[in-house]
């Protein structure tokens, strides 16, 4: 090559690098559930129903088991939580059921927590929980009762215990899957209800003195 016909390399002009595109955050909504997300709600339980030891139950939960289920809540005034994607995924639930069925136990409810696996370590375990404390104290609740597997729930214990749950009992082998033996641990939470939830009893009592009055005769 001739030194004339010689030309330098030219480089291109460096280009600022472009900021990268961020991340989309995680962001969830917690509101009612309704019988919409009842499918969603049966896919996060049964995974753990199939793969963990955090629920005791052994076979998988039915929609019309959990139609019947939601129902019945419904019915006692038991808080349903759903927390939900910007597309309206469910990502995970909480709620709360009778804790004995005598109705002496009336105020005391068992809570049960239970998020999509990639929801896991974001925060969504204690958003639930605290809105699921606020729901059942406006619905004049006065004990959460937490029972938790004493193995491969420590994420579990720890959540409850940051929202003020206390431990007040311990019990080995009392449950059994996946061919080996469980214990559970049982922490409490007393709250302080927005209101007061009345007896059964008094329900009944109010019903048949409206009864009575609108049977009995005039006295003009």
């Amino acid at each position: 090559m001739l030194e004339s016909e010689y030309q330098p390399r030219r480089r291109p002009p460096r280009q600022p690098l472009q900021p990268a595109e961020p991340e989309p955050g995680f962001a969830f909504e917690i509101r009612r559930a309704r019988p919409e997300d009842i499918p969603d709600i049966r896919e996060i339980y049964n995974h753990y129903v199939t793969n963990s030891v955090v629920t005791f139950d052994e076979k998988p939960m039915t929609i019309r088991a959990w139609k019947a289920k939601f129902a019945f809540l419904k019915k006692l005034g038991h808080p349903v939580l759903v927390a939900v994607s910007p597309s309206e995924q469910v990502l995970g639930y909480a709620l709360v059921q009778p804790w004995r069925p005598r109705s002496g136990y009336r105020f005391t409810v068992e809570n049960a927590i239970y998020l999509r696996p990639a929801s896991t370590g974001k925060g969504l375990g204690s958003a639930l929980l605290e809105s699921l404390i606020s729901a059942s104290q406006e619905a004049g609740l006065k004990t959460i009762i937490a029972v938790i597997s004493d193995s491969g729930a420590e994420a579990s214990l720890a959540l409850h215990e940051r929202a003020g749950f206390i431990e007040v009992g311990r019990m080995g082998g009392v449950g059994y899957k996946f061919n080996r033996s469980l214990g559970t641990v049982t922490l409490q939470k007393t709250l302080k209800p927005n209101r007061p939830r009345k007896s059964p009893a008094s329900e009944t009592k109010k019903r048949r003195t409206l009864s009575w009055r609108r049977s009995k005769p005039s006295d003009a």
